[in-house]
């Protein structure tokens, strides 16, 4: 009878102390539902998905300007 008061008060010990992060996840849960309904209920249903990289512009990225730019100075100092 002792083992099971000490399982027992384990169980409240956790519940107390979980019980309070397990509401707020589910209450975050639900926010996030209701924002991503309501984000899909403002969007206009004729929109197209939008295409892949090849109708972005050609304009080369950071690293790649940076590493031209590398390169074409070990070209000249040569």
């Amino acid at each position: 009878m002792n083992t099971f008061l000490e399982y027992m008060a384990i169980v409240i010990l956790f519940s107390l102390l979980g019980g309070p992060a397990i509401v707020g996840a589910i209450h975050d849960r639900r926010i996030d539902r209701q924002l991503r309904e309501a984000e899909r209920k403002t969007q206009p249903r004729t929109q197209t998905r939008t295409q892949k990289s090849s109708s972005r512009s050609t304009e080369p990225s950071t690293a790649t300007w940076y590493a031209e730019g590398r390169r074409s100075k070990k070209l000249v100092s040569s």
